[in-house]
């Protein structure tokens, strides 16, 4: 049974590392393993593998595989990998939400204490050298308490749901949206059904972007949507940069409609130098460094192994993609 792993990705952290490949051969002798340096050998090896850990295959790629049964990503969102080829196959897809949503829930929210206690701006004023305590309190927003204020998260998938546990811990009120509302989630106050977008928008103090990108969620934010956002309330974006309507987003916040925004994601990766969220004193800007840790492949490992074995089992996989809807 043959393993096809392609990865390659120009940050190296998204690679997968060279224990990974020799310890599944260690615990998996009776795969042939085939982990590709690069992308050029892909549609040429894929065509009688059994099963490929991949984040992007093309459509006459997956054409090519003939034995292909299951594909696992190694990330959460699987846009990349949404062909029509891929969508109409009897190909399994699996994705790593469970390794990356409380990481990337976690980096929410250190966004959202970051964006309360006004810390961009006192680094700004530190660079000056300038004790800047009048200067923050007497700006609009002023710093403030996280205890009884509310986030609305929008997506309760593998990051909101731990995200609405880490809020609700800290006292806040908790709004969750998602397309069943209907389903419970633990420490969300209310749930509001993705129809009812705008009304749990207005009611945020945090808005949270943890959605998958599909054609009902690109540039979900609009300039309607960002104009339900409160004067006094901030946007965090740990989805994907297409999430939010980029133009829309810049005149808002330079109209401070609202109050300012934090971004892991952007439209466009890395964000171009001539970008104007760059040099906007009420944006906060991370290079998509949420799901960042050094533990990340020893999780990927144990995830991905305890499917593998399900897998050469013949029983049902776990985390499996309804490629319809597309997460």
């Amino acid at each position: 049974m043959k393993l096809l792993i392609a990865l390659h990705h120009r940050f190296g952290l998204w690679q997968a590392p060279e224990w990974f490949t020799a310890r599944l051969r260690h615990d998996f002798p009776q795969l042939e393993v085939v982990h590709l340096p690069n992308y050029d050998r892909v549609t040429e090896e894929i065509a009688d593998a059994d099963s490929a850990i991949a984040w992007s295959l093309r459509g006459e790629q997956i054409n090519a595989a003939k034995k292909l049964q299951w594909i696992h990503s190694t990330a959460t969102a699987v846009h990349a990998l949404m062909s029509p080829e891929l969508r109409t196959s009897d190909i399994v897809v699996t994705n790593a939400r469970d390794v990356h949503g409380p990481v990337v829930a976690e980096h929410a929210m250190a966004l959202a204490f970051a964006l309360a206690k006004r810390l961009p701006q006192a680094v700004r004023y530190q660079q000056q050298k300038h004790w800047a305590q009048h200067d923050l309190w007497e700006a609009s927003p002023r710093p403030r308490e996280l205890n009884g204020a509310t986030m609305t998260i929008v997506g309760l998938g593998g990051i909101g749901r731990p995200l609405a546990t880490l809020a609700s811990s800290l006292g806040m009120r908790v709004v969750g949206v998602r397309e069943h509302p209907e389903r419970e989630c633990a420490g969300v106050d209310v749930t509001y059904g993705l129809d009812a977008l705008d009304e749990a928008l207005s009611e945020a103090d945090f808005a949270v972007l943890a959605l998958p990108v599909t054609p009902k969620t690109h540039h979900l934010m609009n300039a309607e949507r960002l104009a339900r956002l409160r004067p006094e309330a901030y946007l965090i974006n740990v989805g994907r940069g297409v999430l939010i309507d980029e133009e829309a987003l810049v005149s808002g916040l330079r109209a401070k409609t609202f109050a300012g925004a934090a971004l892991d994601v952007t439209s466009e990766e890395p964000l171009p130098p001539e970008s104007p969220l760059w040099e906007m004193d009420n944006v906060l800007i991370t290079p998509h460094i949420a799901g960042l840790t050094e533990f990340m492949w020893e999780r990927h490992y144990g995830h991905y192994t305890e499917n593998l074995r399900r897998f050469l089992m013949g029983e049902p996989l776990a985390w499996v993609v309804d490629k319809e809807r597309g997460y």
